[in-house]
């Protein structure tokens, strides 16, 4: 008491001098008239916990706001207020505004340095510190759990305490994780976290500097399948809860004598103590990364890693090192690649028993479905990867597919823990496993030793083959007729400009395939191309763009379509060779066929496959046309794009990023069907490449991902979230660029947000699609397109996750997030002389190019 009335001159100016008596050495609530300073404490009814000031570390001057074990000796900070706004000297108070009733931190001016932050609207409250550890902000004559108004419990800092939830909750829309202090001595915000990733099968990650560490695995109903340790005892048990309200984690304690916590450390390691009545010390339970198999992706994709092996990262089944030189060097980062390609018709499941399930953010879940039916349906999926139960107690129940590559899987020994995940493997490979028998023990070595031989076997036999052919072919070229559609040295001019382009790195299926085999394309000469469209005729003009026009042409009695690059294209030559070589390798149903390309004199031009509907633009924004995209044809243009997409992104021999997805690029069959075109912006990404950067961002306004234009960075995310507004657009039959609600300045996005927010989104559907329409499959398309549009890229879902929910009645779809919104509506547009709006600007040194809506 005395060391607070000595500070009294100081705080006169805030606080009456009549409430000083009132102050004791500790209280029970934080109310109007009672508040925390100088050596002031609040302490739990059941003095479990304190909170109080304290200096941190070596420091005489920073002073915090922090709850610590009471009844034990050494002081444990398990909370911190201000933990990034220390006050810098003790003339702190901690107490209830006056104002609206919100707990505030004032420094010695009385500015405040901290609050709750809860929208309160002038109510009395009173603030207390629980049993558990939790500070309560509550009415001051309601003491319902449920009816607090903040809780400190929602906004933990490096520890997670019994009672305290990891994870989401829709209710308040709060994101709940630990992260550590900046050191021992410094509790700031630090640089390593512990957070629940909610999408797909939910685990739990551990990152320092936003690149992760370590990942739990998901749960299965009794613990996550990393973690084997986590088992329920006598004193300790765990729970999780995925549902519409929340996606958390917890753990309990059932004996008062024992304290447990989980700290996230500064070291990067996430560590469990626990205290027994009369000890001395914290004892540490738990801890991880605890061995080279919980290092993140310690054997790269579609490796496993187990400790009780040598080396410890294996290949499953059906695969082998992606790099053999390295692996014998006991590297397994670069993963393994699949030996025999699946075909989806005679495709089986190899069973993998006590296993760490692979990383399953992407992952569709379904907890009614059993086991045979997820095999079912993952056997008709050609995407699946593999599959598991979700929860394996009571002799396993729901379904988990993988889609894509499979990551940081680990063996376990039988006892330890682990669940069976069933991989999906070419017939031969099962077929192997099968009949697999002592000879198939054969030690590692050997086996790499025969599979290295055999490769350099295969390489000497296909050079020699090419070389045969090469022979065989000039022989041929001396001799045969020359083709109507090449004249003498146009093929061999083209060729040359072409090969000058920049090497694109690609996965080959052969060693012996060779730039030149990649653009073995008909090229055809200029003179062929003008017969065709009738000298370029504007009666043949199928569109025209900043590219250049479309022309549509007759080659050999089939129809084509002609794209002619004009010589002020924003589409140079860079970008002409790279969609040639692009396209030229790229087989789908859902992708435009390209036929041929003419490099002559200025001339740039490609010849596709003919589109009878044209663009899905020049259809779905035109109101005399788009009736006939009736809802059942745009969702199969929907699940087409997605299709298409998805193939671009993890099933074509190299992974591409479109970066120019949008309504004009997405051509029409005469059935309707949707084929993506215009790849002249896109990119390659090699090997386990996910994402890059660059300083020249080139896209369409209303299409683009916010991190792309703001600062360069691309990644299948960016084309995502393409795809989430195409789907806006097709549902609701509006363009995104240039939409706004009347009265105010929502574009479709924010439009569409709104609706869903108010349970009204069916309401943006395009009443030009029909009267009557399946309202599920379009709330799930509109849920859909919101999730793929929301504003932090790694909040989006994969393309194979896309695909699933769009096609699955039974998957389960999160709650979308906020959508990004990418270059607002700016005062004034101006038109090109084209009618086309082209924009540029430069934000954060990045130079964006804005691309005409064709």
């Amino acid at each position: 008491m005395a060391n607070f009335r000595r500070r009294a001159g100081v705080w006169g100016f805030l606080f009456p001098l009549t409430l000083l008596p009132l102050l004791a050495a500790s209280i029970d609530l934080i109310t109007t008239t009672q508040f925390i300073a100088g050596d002031q404490t609040l302490v739990s009814a059941g003095e479990e916990f304190e909170l109080g000031f304290f200096l941190s570390g070596k420091s005489t001057t920073n002073w915090y706001v922090g709850i610590w074990y009471k009844k034990i000796g050494e002081k444990t900070i398990v909370w911190v207020a201000n933990r990034d706004s220390p006050v810098v000297n003790s003339s702190g108070v901690f107490k209830i505004s006056s104002g609206d009733g919100n707990l505030v931190l004032l420094d010695k001016s009385g500015k405040s340095v901290w609050s709750s932050n809860y929208p309160n609207k002038n109510e009395k409250t009173v603030a207390e510190l629980l049993d558990n550890g939790n500070l309560v902000l509550r009415r001051e004559n309601d003491e319902n759990p449920t009816n607090y108004l903040w809780q400190s419990f929602d906004h933990p800092t490096d520890t997670l305490l019994p009672g305290m939830k990891l994870g989401w909750d829709s209710r308040t829309g709060l994101d709940r994780y630990i992260t550590s202090w900046k050191s021992s001595d410094d509790p700031s915000t630090g640089d390593c976290s512990f957070r629940l990733n909610t999408h797909g099968f939910p685990e739990i990650y551990l990152t320092d500097r936003r690149v992760v560490k370590y990942r739990s695995g998901p749960w299965n109903g009794l613990r996550f399948s990393g973690v084997p340790e986590m088992k329920t005892s006598s004193f300790m048990s765990f729970r999780f809860v995925m549902n519409s309200d929340e996606v958390s984690y917890s753990f309990h304690l059932s004996n008062r004598s024992v304290y447990s916590r989980l700290v996230m450390r500064s070291t990067g390691l996430l560590q469990r103590f626990t205290w027994i009545s009369n000890s001395r010390s914290w004892n540490l339970y738990w801890y991880a990364p605890k061995d080279q198999c919980d290092i993140y992706r310690e054997c790269g994709v579609h490796g496993i890693c187990d400790t009780n092996a040598s080396p410890v990262c294996n290949c499953l089944r059906g695969f082998r090192p992606g790099n053999p030189s390295a692996w014998n060097l006991r590297d397994g980062s670069g993963g393994c690649v699949r030996i025999r390609e699946l075909d989806c018709r005679t495709d089986g499941f190899f069973q993998l028993r006590n296993v760490k399930l692979p990383e399953s953010g992407a992952a569709f879940v379904d907890e009614e479905m059993g086991l045979d039916g997820c095999r079912e349906l993952c056997r008709r999926n050609c995407s699946c990867r593999g599959f598991s139960s979700v929860n394996i107690t009571g002799g396993g129940s729901g379904c988990a597919i993988w889609a894509g590559d499979l990551y940081d899987m680990r063996q376990y020994a039988a006892a330890e823990g682990g669940q069976d995940f069933f991989l999906r493997v070419a017939a031969a490979d099962l077929e192997r496993a099968a009949n697999a028998g002592s000879s198939d023990r054969r030690s590692s070595k050997s086996i790499q030793a025969i599979e290295i031989a055999a490769i350099v076997a295969g390489i000497g036999v296909l050079l020699v083959g090419a070389a045969m052919f090469f022979v065989w072919r000039r022989s041929k070229s001396k001799s045969s007729p020359r083709n109507i559609f090449e004249p003498r040295g146009s093929r061999e001019r083209s060729r040359d400009i072409l090969l000058n382009a920049p090497t694109i790195p690609s996965k080959r299926d052969k060693p012996s395939e060779t730039d030149a085999d990649e653009l073995e394309l008909p090229l055809f000469d200029l003179d062929t191309l003008a017969i065709a469209t009738a000298e370029f005729s504007d009666d043949y003009k199928l569109g025209k763009g900043g590219f250049g026009s479309v022309y549509k042409g007759l080659l050999g009695g089939q129809e084509v379509a002609v794209k002619r690059l004009s010589k002020t294209s924003g589409q140079g030559a860079e970008e002409f060779k790279n969609e040639v070589k692009l396209i030229a390798r790229l087989q789908h149903r859902n992708l435009v066929r390209l036929l041929g390309c003419c490099v002559e004199m200025e001339e740039k031009m490609l010849v596709y496959e003919y589109m009878e509907n044209k663009s899905l633009d020049s259809i779905l924004f035109n109101k005399d046309k788009s009736a006939a995209l009736t809802w059942e044809r745009r969702f199969n243009i929907i699940c087409g794009i997605a299709r298409g997409l998805l193939y671009l992104h993890h099933d074509s021999r190299v992974r591409i990023i479109h970066r120019d997805l949008k309504a004009s690029n997405i051509l029409l069959d005469k059935e309707m069907n949707p084929k993506i075109s215009d790849f002249g912006m896109a990119r390659i990404f090699g090997g386990d490449q996910t994402e890059a950067e660059t300083k020249r961002v080139v896209g369409t306004y209303g299409y683009m991902s916010p991190e792309y234009a703001m600062d360069g960075h691309f990644s299948i995310k960016s084309d995502v979230f393409s795809f989430g507004v195409l789907v806006l657009e097709i549902v609701s039959g509006k363009k995104n660029r240039g939409f706004y609600q009347t009265n105010n300045q929502l574009n479709l996005l924010a439009y569409a947000w709104k609706l869903y927010k108010e349970g009204r989104a069916l309401e943006v559907v395009d009443r030009a699609a029909g009267e009557s329409f399946p309202a599920s499959e379009v709330m799930r398309c509109i849920q859909v397109g919101l999730l793929c549009v929301q504003e932090q890229a790694e909040d989006r879902p994969t393309m194979s996750t896309a695909v699933v929910m769009l096609s699955s009645d039974f998957v389960s779809l999160p709650p979308a997030k906020h959508p990004g919104y990418c270059l607002g509506r700016r005062p004034a547009e101006t038109e090109s002389t084209s009618g086309k709006l082209d924009e540029s600007c430069t934000v954060n040194l990045v130079t964006v190019t804005m691309i005409d809506g064709r």
